[in-house]
């Protein structure tokens, strides 16, 4: 079963050989969501441990969430993440550089079949997920299996990305679809009405 993981093919989650890694990569989440905010120190050497690959610069606020605590999660330099972010890392998910998450974001990699006696024995399978560069992703945002999203693009509060979506846009709604490029407006304002004077 454990050999599945990464395939996409259907397989039984709690196979003993899956569930003895599985808890062990719980053990340091565990770890890294019972740290002190003064342990800035601690909080990076436990996510070198805890992710496949992490970057210079990253910071995820407790607490973590995580099926493998991490351990199928690739993220860039500098990718930050708000309180709750929920990874269902039981495949890869790769983040790029600069990349911002939102309080409550949950990004998933597993799903289950629709055929009731396939979901009645335990089955899944799981798509990876890849999130481009300089991406904005917006409180409350659901990003499931197998989608990508582009570099620069923001996805609105509350989305639900259920498919690709391109680089340089901003996407909202359930399901997630893209409302506008980015554009030269954004160049001059931040918010609504609001210049950027720095």
């Amino acid at each position: 079963m454990k050999s599945k993981l990464h395939t996409g093919k259907l397989y039984l989650p709690l196979d003993d050989s899956i569930m003895a890694k599985q808890l062990n990569c719980l053990e340091k989440q565990y770890e890294y969501n019972l740290t002190r905010p003064h342990e800035q120190e601690k909080r990076q050497a436990l996510l070198k441990e805890m992710l496949a690959s992490v970057g210079e610069g990253c910071y995820i606020e407790p607490p973590l969430r995580a099926n493998w605590g991490g351990h199928h999660v690739h993220f860039g330099n500098n990718v930050y993440a708000n309180f709750n972010l929920t990874l269902v890392d039981d495949t890869y998910i790769y983040v790029g550089d600069h990349t911002m998450f939102g309080p409550n974001v949950t990004v998933a990699t597993s799903a289950h079949p629709i055929l009731p006696e396939l979901r009645e024995q335990g089955y899944q399978y799981n798509a990876s997920v890849r999130i481009g560069k300089n991406c904005w992703i917006g409180a409350g945002a659901v990003i499931l299996p197998g989608v990508t999203i582009g570099d620069n693009t923001v996805i609105g509060a509350g989305s639900v990305v259920t498919k690709d979506i391109p680089a340089n846009v901003v996407a909202v709604g359930n399901p997630c679809r893209v409302m506008r490029e980015i554009g030269e407006r954004d160049k001059e304002y931040y918010f609504r009405n609001r210049k950027i004077e720095i």
